[in-house]
């Protein structure tokens, strides 16, 4: 396997730049938010997994089926109700199912937990426990030795909510496996990184395997291939520094407070707070800090800013920090 290291020096754990060599006993998970997720960010890792022998498992969230411009444009209609999504889901899932056999992955390969389209934040805000079990069952049914799973960093609310996700069903399980995050909307913020290149045939196949998603091909297709063009990066998730992590990340501006909420999330409750009342101090550098009295809980936790009015845009401002 080709690997590139992206700021090596910037990386306090060099080892965690090294990819298990894969063999017929590796056993890699993908989750995916969306169909063509996938692909997009994990096409020649699958490849290059399969080639070795080793088993894929697929776990997909949500069916994709919240796409209504798209289904606008290839159905000739303008009202998109609950029948027409589920059917829009449908056919995703057909495509799915046609770019995994680009992928030498079989169908069987593939779980789908059916959770809604532009709505994982909301399953896991209001039954974390039920969620996040959902998914621990599912891995360790596969039991990988290896978990790609979307970056925290991901600006989608759908992918960072992923990743919360995985990390609290992760923490679950006795022994860990490797655990990787890639990113497909935003700015990566990592710096411990690895490159999984692609031969000209695993370059070409991913293709074909994109081109399998028809419906979302339709109109975004170059953005897609831009995408999906991209070097395979991965982050692997490290051991935490030894730093004070309940220092909020956040300073929003005084007449955008009335319109927040935080929300704090682990693996069995979660909490929201209007910014005003929620458990916040400044400290002496004018930063925010969450003072949970249960705040020496084992396991992780997560909290998470967002605005209260409905917007057109549907990607996190602020998204998800981990504590």
């Amino acid at each position: 396997m080709a690997l590139t290291a992206v700021a090596v020096d910037a990386c306090p754990y060099s080892s965690a730049l090294q990819l298990p060599a894969f063999s017929a006993k590796t056993r890699l998970l993908v989750i995916a938010p969306h169909p063509d997720d996938e692909t997009i960010a994990n096409g020649v890792l699958i490849q290059r997994v399969r080639a070795a022998g080793g088993e894929v498992k697929l776990v997909l969230l949500t069916a994709g089926e919240n796409n209504p411009w798209p289904q606008r444009w290839l159905e000739r209609r303008l009202s998109i109700g609950a029948t027409d999504r589920l059917r829009w889901g449908q056919r995703r899932h057909i495509e799915l199912g046609q770019a995994l056999r680009q992928l030498d992955v079989p169908l069987a390969a593939l779980q789908t937990l059916g959770w809604p389209d532009m709505g994982v934040t909301d399953v896991l805000l209001r039954s974390p426990a039920r969620a996040v079990e959902e998914l621990a069952a599912g891995i360790r049914a596969f039991c990988p030795d290896i978990v790609a799973m979307p970056s925290i960093d991901d600006r989608h609310p759908d992918h960072g909510s992923a990743y919360v996700l995985t990390q609290l069903a992760l923490a679950q399980l006795s022994d860990a496996p490797l655990q990787l995050t890639y990113l497909i909307h935003g700015r990566d913020g990592q710096e411990c990184l690895v490159d999984v290149t692609a031969t000209p045939e695993q370059a070409a196949t991913k293709l074909r395997a994109l081109e399998a998603h028809r419906s979302q091909m339709a109109l975004s297709g170059s953005r897609m291939r831009r995408l999906a063009g991209r070097v395979e990066r991965y982050a692997p998730v490290l051991p935490a520094l030894l730093m004070s992590r309940d220092v909020l990340p956040w300073q929003p501006a005084a007449w955008l407070r009335p319109l927040l909420r935080l929300s704090v999330v682990d693996s069995s409750t979660a909490q929201t707070w209007p910014w005003s009342q929620a458990p916040l101090q400044r400290d002496g550098g004018g930063r925010y800090r969450l003072e949970l009295p249960d705040a020496a809980a084992a396991g992780p936790r997560f909290a998470r800013l967002a605005c209260s009015l409905p917007s057109l845009w549907i990607f996190d401002r602020w998204g998800w920090h981990e504590l």
